[in-house]
């Protein structure tokens, strides 16, 4: 089966490359497709999966890297690495993850393959490592990982963590025919990971066309049954109790790893070691506490379809929308035990768990609204359910475009991938163009949205609906047209400066800088913006003042890309005048 499988991925790969405005090439393709699955159990966007790429020469042998905390991807700007508070909730010895993928179109795998990364990660592991030393040596992307990880395992070291370090070498060989030169030479890595740090354990993977053909193939499942000891029902919904034990089954793959998808559309993530789940924990670690449901709020589920036969639930397109901090403090704390002794007392406590049947989007918002009343959420954490998020999801599906408000809820239905829109993208969209600030949307690629003052500036009820499509659309053109120059364009640069150049795209198009969404209320019905050539021309210019800035400055790149006073000089220079901020 393996050729037929090898057949299969190539049509998968191909049809993801050419469905797109600018196609991939083959081999880009295959490295954003190996980072999809490879990464499989933890459900990263398009967005996310793009962020780790390693593009260009000295990549050191690898194709991309992710930071992961407990399971949570890193971004630069995550809580623990802007405020020094926020890792006293990282709960004691959470693991910290350095996942390394390899992505190679050939037939096989190699050992020279592993020796590049052994040689790469015996420089770039060392903590007293200096940049400017290697920096001649490897891409300014792949140091900027490895610093992420280095810095967020600096921060941790008072909780404790754990560290593994993981390299999916990923081909178009056998994985089941890999040489034993290769595979020794796995072994020596895992071993060198493993003696990094004091915390540290390795593992190398091997992945082939089977392998990445039962991913590929393999959706996410919203379909899932809930055994009950006892339950109340009314009408078509439920109330139930749960055992413990069969709850952690309910929540787990079988990689032990937890199901986020069913958490997609749960306003919060997971806190850590706040205490709220402090006190879960010493609960279920106390056998003279009281029954675990009468102390707890219990979990919230909605769904299409709920049929009970036999003391077990069958429920459809599931989505736990209140009670994500019981759920993972009862993974994280029981989840081990419950392998190694299922028959546990504790596993015959019970968790309350509420099954709420609708079809009514607007009726399970709602829902999520009202059940997260109860305890303190920002109102922007809410944001998923607000009228303005469904009325532009529903104006983008009438213009074939996918708002993403539920996280790969339109890639698991096979919508091409440049044409759905996330709201973090959205929104630095917004943050960059309408409202002048390419240097607020790069520094904050996963926090814009935590601050309900930028919420409502950037999702604003007098921005019309035609604006924020013409935005996403716009923000997309930029990006192809980043990917198509004939001289590639580093990640690093096309991170730093892609909405510096949708934002003077915009600009360029009303002729004077401006602040407020209105301003383009025309462009967006004539469904207008500037042509490639002139974007050559804006994207020579911009590059031309971001290296002049960092000189006159003595600035590095990813400063001068965050900074106001960049802007400010950036319009002033090309006749566009300078833009007061608030």
């Amino acid at each position: 089966m393996s050729a037929n499988d090898r057949v299969l991925i190539n049509q998968m790969i191909e049809e993801r490359r050419t469905t797109r405005s600018v196609p991939l090439s083959f081999d880009a393709a295959f490295e954003r497709f190996a980072g999809e699955h490879a990464l499989h159990g933890f459900d990263l966007s398009e967005e996310e999966i793009e962020a780790g790429v390693i593009g260009g020469a000295n990549d050191g042998g690898i194709d991309g890297v992710y930071v992961f905390l407990g399971g949570r991807l890193l971004h630069e700007d995550s809580e623990i690495f802007q405020q020094h508070s926020a890792v006293s909730n990282v709960e004691q010895g959470s693991q910290l993850t350095l996942w390394l993928i390899q992505a190679k179109t050939s037939a096989g795998f190699s050992e020279t393959a592993l020796d590049k990364v052994a040689s790469t990660c015996a420089n770039l592991l060392n903590m007293e490592v200096d940049d400017n030393t290697v920096a001649v040596l490897y891409t300014a992307d792949l140091l900027a990982r490895f610093r992420l990880f280095r810095t967020a395992l600096t921060r941790l070291l008072t909780r404790h963590p754990t560290v593994l370090i993981k390299f999916s070498y990923v081909t178009r060989g056998e994985a089941s025919e890999v040489h034993p030169k290769v595979q020794a030479k796995a072994k020596i890595l895992e071993a060198q990971f493993t003696k990094a740090f004091a915390i540290s354990t390795g593992e190398v993977e091997f992945l082939g066309p089977s392998e990445l053909w039962q991913r590929a193939s393999t959706l996410p499942s919203y379909t899932l049954e809930l055994p009950y000891r006892e339950s109340i029902t009314h009408g078509t919904s439920h109330i139930a109790l749960v055992g413990l034990g069969e709850y952690l089954d309910f929540l787990s793959h079988e990689s032990g790893a937890i199901k986020s998808h069913i958490f997609d559309w749960n306003v919060r993530d997971y806190q850590g070691n706040v205490e709220v789940n402090r006190e879960i924990t010493a609960s279920l670690q106390n056998p003279e506490a009281p029954e675990f449901w009468w102390l707890n709020n219990g979990i919230t589920i909605v769904c299409s379809q709920a049929t009970s036969v036999g003391k077990r639930l069958s429920l459809s397109d599931v989505q736990i929308v209140n009670g994500l901090q019981t759920s993972y403090t009862l993974h994280e704390t029981l989840y081990d035990l419950y392998l190694s002794d299922p028959a546990d007392p504790v596993f015959d406590r019970l968790v309350q768990v509420r099954i709420l049947v609708t079809v009514d989007q607007a009726a399970r918002d709602s829902v999520i609204r009202a059940t997260n009343r109860q305890t303190s959420v920002p109102v922007a954490s809410l944001r998923a359910t607000d009228d303005i998020q469904r009325q532009i999801e529903s104006y983008f599906l009438e213009h074939d475009w996918f708002y993403d408000r539920r996280k790969n809820f339109y890639r698991n239905q096979g919508k091409p991938a440049d044409r759905i829109v996330s709201i973090p993208l959205l929104a630095q969209s917004v943050m960059a163009m309408a409202l002048g600030q390419p240097d607020y949307a790069r520094a904050r690629p996963s926090s814009l949205l935590k601050s309900d003052t930028d919420y409502r500036r950037v999702f604003s009820a007098k921005t019309e609906l035609p604006v924020y499509l013409w935005l996403a659309k716009a923000q997309r053109q930029v990006d192809e047209f980043l990917q198509s120059t004939s001289d590639p364009i580093s990640r690093s640069l096309h991170t730093n400066l892609h909405f510096h150049l949708a934002m003077l795209g915009a600009v360029d198009l009303i002729g004077r800088v401006f602040s407020k969404p209105e301003a383009l209320d025309n462009a967006a019905r004539e469904g207008v913006f500037p042509s490639t050539a002139r974007l050559e021309s804006l994207w020579s210019s911009l590059q031309e003042q971001f290296e002049k800035f960092q000189r006159e400055n003595r600035s590095g790149a990813d400063k001068t890309a965050k900074s106001s006073e960049f802007v400010s000089y950036l319009t002033a220079n090309l006749g566009y005048g300078s833009l007061r901020r608030r």
